[in-house]
Formats: C-alpha cells, structure tokens, sequence
C-alpha cells in the first residue's frame, strides 16, 4: 500500500488530507472518509487502508485545519478511545469546541477543493466517488450527497448525527438530489437517531431517486462502527461493512472483493437481527 500525508488547496488554506491507495494497478475509484467530531487520527487511517486494500483511492481530510491541528484523545484502562458521553462535561465542552465553529458550508467548500484535486491526480478514475461518514461525518455525507449528486454515487452514513432538523440547512432537505446508492448504519440505543427519525427518514428517501438502504443494529449504541471506541460493537461494523461493500463495488473489483472483504474488515461475517428496507441495489459501473 501507498500512503502519504498531502496538502490540498481550498478556498480557505491549506487541508492537511491522509491518502492511501494500492502500490500497483489503478487508476482507482474514490472513497472520501469524513471524520467524526474527534478529528481525524490513526484509528480513521486505519479504516482508510483498510477501503484501500479492496482497490479504492482513500483519502481522510482533516476539516478542522482552520483551528489547526485538533487531536483529542482520552482513554480508558483498557486503552480504548472514551465515548463522549462518558467524559466530564468540561471535557465534553473541551472535545466539542471545534465542531461548533465548522459549518456545513466550509466542509463542503472544502469537499470541492478535495474533487478538483482528484481531478489531477493520474491514480484516480474518472467519473463517480463514495463517502463514508461516521457521527458529525454522516450528516457531512448527506450534504456531500446533495450537493455534488454527480460525483458521489455510493454514500454511506454510519450512526449519523443531525441529519434530520428544523434548520433551514438540515441535510435532509437536500434528499431530492440524492442518486446513486445510500447506506444509513444506526445503533438501537443511539439517542441521536430515534426510531422516529429512522421512520421518517424511510419515509423520505422513499421516493427519492436514490437507492435506499439502512439497517437497525440489535442493542448498538452511538460510535459503534468505530474499531477503538469503547463501546465498539464488532457485529454491527462488520455487518456495515459487508453491506457498504456488496453493494458499492465497481464491478472490475468485485472479484478481488469477494476474496478480501471480510480480511479488510478482520471481522467475521455474522448475522446481526435489524430492521432494514432495501431496494434491488443498483450496481454502480464507476464506482
């Protein structure tokens, strides 16, 4: 694997942008990883590999670089990342501070700075990309699903925050623009995303152009999906997993995915009892 730490030129400044993608072949489709309110850190690298070694160009881009180099870290005595809500609520208010002053509006400035970068970039295909969000990043998936429709074709929300309010930018509001295939990841006991929410969210993307896709995780609370957390539910990311993949692979790919996805996971295949609604998922020729 290739990896490297970059700069990519935004509008406003510099965005310090991790990369990885296979040594040899491509040029290859896209992933964008969109971090959750943590930052960015070597337990999103790792996921970004992890994409890679199934044949994708991955990039994690820092969206904090305006405030400068964000790292929170707070562990347990097994070593484990300290949800949220377990801190203290000076800490809370300490780790939360920087998602205040990030707007949808720069990230998505920011996420067209990182389409005109892959656009010069000779190891990356042509045509349409996927994202995958976790918390704060799954609402920044839906805007980057709304707002650039053409290039985004296979996004991926995993125990999303805030992606249905009463704000006149809730990411929700963008669904008519939706195409391609979207994957919505929530945990049971997420108090972000109650069954109403979940309900409603079905009901909207219903008759969107989108493929619409979400699974209910059995007893999965919020940050499930992330591998260093310490309510991390192994069952419920690998099942995302598995979904994100069958689902979203260009067909030259699909191959290597049938032999590599569940080692690029280092999760067993498992059978997790969810609520889900499917369509027949449309196989995406350029992603």
């Amino acid at each position: 694997m290739k990896e490297r730490m970059i700069d990519v030129v935004t509008p406003d400044g510099k965005m310090e942008t991790f990369v990885t993608h296979p040594e040899d072949g491509g040029p290859f489709a896209t992933v964008v990883v969109y971090m959750d309110i943590w930052g960015v850190r070597e337990e999103l690298f790792e996921i970004a590999r992890r994409i890679a070694t199934v044949g994708y160009y991955c990039l994690v881009p820092n969206f904090y670089y305006r405030q400068g180099k964000i790292r929170h870290s707070f562990r347990d005595d097994d070593n484990r990342m300290i949800s949220l809500h377990n801190l203290d609520q000076e800490t809370q208010n300490e780790v939360q501070a920087p998602r205040r002053k990030l707007s949808d509006a720069m990230v998505m400035r920011d996420t067209g700075a990182l389409i005109e970068f892959l656009r010069s970039e000779e190891r990356v295909r042509d045509g349409a990309a996927g994202c995958i969000g976790y918390c704060m990043g799954g609402r920044h998936v839906f805007c980057a699903a709304g707002h650039f429709p053409e290039t985004f074709r296979a996004s991926a929300s995993l125990h999303g925050t805030a992606l249905i309010t009463d704000e006149a930018d809730s990411p929700h509001l963008l669904a008519a623009n939706f195409r391609g295939e979207l994957y919505c990841g929530y945990g049971e006991n997420d108090r972000f995303t109650p069954p109403t929410l979940i309900k409603k969210m079905e009901e909207l993307l219903r008759t969107s152009p989108v493929e619409y896709r979400y699974e209910v995780h059995t007893g999965a609370d919020h940050g499930y999906a992330l591998p260093d957390r310490d309510i991390f539910d192994a069952r419920a990311a690998a099942r995302d997993w598995e979904i994100f993949f069958a689902s979203y692979l260009v067909k030259d790919v699909r191959a290597t995915h049938a032999a590599t996805s569940m080692r690029l996971a280092d999760w067993p295949p498992v059978t997790v009892s969810a609520q889900r609604r499917t369509r027949a998922p449309t196989n995406l020729t350029s992603i």
